[in-house]
């Protein structure tokens, strides 16, 4: 029950991380010039290739961290910074911010829905920290749970789009953004800890 719950709780962070109603209105964007029976195969393409991008962090992550020459302590407390960062972006949106620019043939293949939209360097950086916390079949798991509610909300983007609004979408944005900036406090209270 505790591993359930923790593999719960990691997702619940990636998930935030990887923030499917923040970017709700930038796929609603992107594919409003795509016909409407392609836009869902575009999304489900999109949505695969962004969890072959995490599930291949997930597995070399550790590698990568030896790699560089990186303690956990301090990719605990960088990660920590990170999230704070984009929670305060998602509470404090920069007004200038619109869609990820224009896309070849008025579709867009990898960039910019793929990565960075869903699998950004954040949730990149999520997943090797939970591979090396608590293993790759935890991280697995909570990149599943993550991906598959990401999925829902992003192939429901048109109808949720159409049911909250702008301005429901940015209150729960606004609340993703205040969770999460409270995650990355505790992220680096943590990574503090064990440095002292």
């Amino acid at each position: 029950m505790e591993l359930g719950m923790s593999v719960a709780s990691s997702a619940t962070v990636l998930l935030f991380v990887m923030d499917p109603f923040g970017n709700m209105p930038l796929v609603v964007s992107l594919l409003k010039d795509v016909e409407p029976a392609r836009r869902r195969r575009i999304i489900v393409r999109e949505l695969l290739i962004a969890l072959g991008v995490l599930a291949l962090f997930l597995v070399a992550g550790e590698a990568i961290l030896r790699f560089l020459g990186l303690q956990p302590e301090s990719v605990t407390i960088a990660g920590g910074i990170v999230l704070g960062v984009i929670g305060l972006r998602m509470i404090f949106p920069r007004p200038d911010a619109g869609p990820a620019g224009t896309t070849p043939g008025g579709e867009p293949f990898i960039v910019p829905l793929a990565v960075p939209l869903i699998a950004g360097p954040s949730a990149m950086a999520t997943v090797i920290l939970m591979a090396k916390t608590n293993g790759v079949v935890h991280g697995a798991g909570a990149v599943a749970i993550a991906w598959v509610v990401t999925a829902v909300v992003l192939l429901a983007s048109p109808l949720l789009f159409k049911l909250l609004r702008k301005r429901g979408l940015e209150a729960v944005e606004r609340l993703m953004g205040m969770l999460l900036i409270m995650i990355a406090a505790e992220m680096v209270l943590t990574g503090l800890g064990s440095v002292l």
